[in-house]
């Protein structure tokens, strides 16, 4: 059996590897901070940047308050 037919996971390659298309930059954070190698983690990082500069991103909303 081919390992093509064994692929379940949407979000996984068939070597088991984790795609990074679909994660919300949160997600992606956590990534960076468990993983070990500087490769993958500079291709996270870049994933960030790229999802950053998309129109439309949003980022953390933090609540400000207005003296009068």
């Amino acid at each position: 059996m081919s390992q093509r037919n064994q692929k379940r996971d949407p979000n996984k390659t068939k070597t088991g590897k984790t795609r990074l298309g679909g994660l919300t930059v949160t997600q992606l954070t956590t990534m960076v901070e468990k993983e070990g190698k500087k490769k993958i983690r500079a291709k996270i990082l870049n994933k960030i940047r790229i999802v950053r500069s998309r129109k439309g991103y949003v980022g953390k909303v933090v609540a400000v308050e207005v003296a009068e």
